[in-house]
């Protein structure tokens, strides 16, 4: 049996599947694509990666590619041979890349020869099969496993509490519903055209932009990556049917915008009519933002709610009122309760989002223990509180102070302070969010140095991206004395916060 998505695929074969635009900086291929394109290069992916076997049995195969027409072929490609795909980030320097790859237990790489030089390191010190996109394909496909929906299709690397980012299991039926939930509630069809612009190691990329698109028969356009300009060139065209963001890059294309002379102003806003949605996720949408936007493109942004362990849960309507500060109600397959320490809350009173239903992972990878601590009664603990009022629910935060929400990202504080611990200056640390219109919260760090040492902030940012993604590199530091703290000597992180209120920001490198 073949997977449904590979099944549907089959029926819009002459249809344009994905298009990169010509031109587009760092593509990998660029041009127009068919779904019949897609359907025989992923088919010839599959057939090398199987290598004589018959099945890859959930074999991890980690690929870092750049968004476009060869990274969507080798994803396809992986499900096809029966493995389970583990996408690694652009952005990321060598340890991040390794840490995923070991702890998914990844046999196979593959890479663009862009990561050539990092990855077949990587490679050869864990002894795994390494495979350059730019090698050639077998110009046979073989026969194919069949692939049942209930197997593992994907893992994705999530920040969590306690450090480390684990990886988030789910399976081609979780994916399936995950999908099918979006596309009959934001009213998918094969006449869509949809601009991507977000990474593709991430569920806002992958699902809610990539698997949607391509489950529907429409066409997906793909940017290697997020560039105001060539958006607004984009979108000026005004053969675009949707558009998603984080409201980092809403704030980016508002400010491209107001720097725009009038004339091109009314095409910008003219193009953005002719859209039929436009959606804002992965983090806070700020009011002016939304209220800006609405003036620039006549778009009410549709806000909605979600995470790497569930989809989408909730989702403000396409058709319908949407509350500004409002994530709207639950997805179709979706359930959602507001629980606290004494049980189901009342509507009014705020608790903890926790969610049911097919779109639910299915595991954290190798990790018992997290999977179970994140289950109560069948239900998934979100750790972000919320209040429903007039039926539609409103965000309040996480309940943990150590996750930071950034630019669409989840990131963990203790991992940060793990590694700025690591350096030899550093003594003591603390790493909080402050609330930021653009970013939504700002990674920032508190620092003790060690004697008398000085650390400048463009240094330790230096020094920091060779072990962090960028998006959880410190863009603020504090030299303090000592940090604040409790009786029990806990550090106070709404303390911490406090003190990067009250100082002057500096401007980040």
């Amino acid at each position: 049996m073949n997977l449904p998505l590979i099944t549907r695929a089959q029926e819009h074969n002459e249809k344009i599947a994905i298009l990169v635009p010509r031109g587009c900086a760092n593509a990998t291929t660029q041009g127009v694509f068919t779904y019949r394109d897609l359907l025989y290069t992923s088919g010839q992916i599959a057939t090398n990666l199987l290598e004589n076997a018959d099945d890859l049995h959930e074999e991890r195969v980690a690929f870092l590619i750049p968004p476009g027409f060869e990274y969507v072929a080798t994803q396809w490609g992986i499900w096809r041979a029966g493995g389970i795909a583990v996408p690694l980030c652009v952005s990321h320097p060598r340890p991040e890349l390794e840490y995923v790859i070991t702890n998914s237990g990844a046999s196979i790489i593959v890479a663009h020869p862009d990561f050539e030089d990092t990855l077949q390191a990587i490679a050869k010190s864990h002894n795994l099969r390494f495979i350059l996109t730019s090698q050639t394909l077998p110009s046979h496909i073989a026969n194919l496993p069949e692939v049942d929906i209930t197997r593992r299709a994907l893992i994705l690397y999530t920040s969590g509490t306690t450090g480390k980012p684990k990886g988030v299991v789910t399976t081609h039926e979780n994916i399936q519903a995950q999908v099918t939930s979006l596309v009959t509630a934001w009213e998918w069809t094969s006449s869509d055209r949809i601009l991507h612009v977000l990474p593709l190691h991430h569920i806002h990329g992958i699902v809610n932009i990539l698997t949607c698109a391509l489950w529907a028969g429409a066409e997906c356009h793909i940017l290697s990556k997020f560039d105001a300009e060539v958006v607004w060139n984009r979108i000026c065209d005004g053969d675009l049917t949707l558009f998603m963001a984080v409201p980092t890059i809403y704030v980016k294309l508002i400010a491209a915008w107001e720097n725009a002379k009038s004339q091109q102003q009314k095409s910008m806003s003219a193009g953005c009519e002719k859209m039929r949605l436009m959606v804002s996720g992965s983090a806070a949408l700020p009011v002016q933002v939304l209220q800006k936007w609405q003036t620039i493109s006549g778009h009410f942004l549709l806000e909605r709610y979600g995470m790497t362990e569930i989809g989408m849960a909730l989702s403000n309507p396409l058709h319908g009122d949407r509350l500004p500060g409002y994530v709207g109600k639950p997805l179709p397959q979706v359930e959602v309760r507001l629980v606290d320490e004494n049980g189901l809350v009342p509507p009014g009173t705020p608790g903890e989002i926790q969610v049911k239903g097919p779109t639910v992972f299915l595991e954290y990878w190798q990790n018992p223990q997290a999977t179970a601590k994140a289950f109560q009664d069948g239900w998934f603990c979100t750790g972000d509180q919320a209040v429903v009022e007039n039926g539609n629910y409103r965000i309040l935060g996480r309940m943990s102070v150590d996750i930071i929400k950034t630019g669409g990202y989840k990131v963990s504080a203790l991992e940060i302070e793990e590694v700025l611990r690591t350096h030899p200056d550093i003594q003591e640390c603390a790493v909080v969010g402050v609330a930021d219109i653009e970013w939504g919260e700002r990674v920032c760090a508190a620092l003790v140095l060690q004697g008398s040492q000085t650390l400048t902030l463009e240094s330790l940012r230096s020094w920091a991206k060779e072990q962090l993604a960028v998006y959880k590199v410190p863009t603020q530091i504090l030299i303090v004395e000592e940090l604040p703290r409790n009786a029990m000597g806990k550090v106070t992180k709404p303390a911490v916060v406090e003190l990067f209120r009250s100082s002057l920001l500096s401007t980040p490198s």
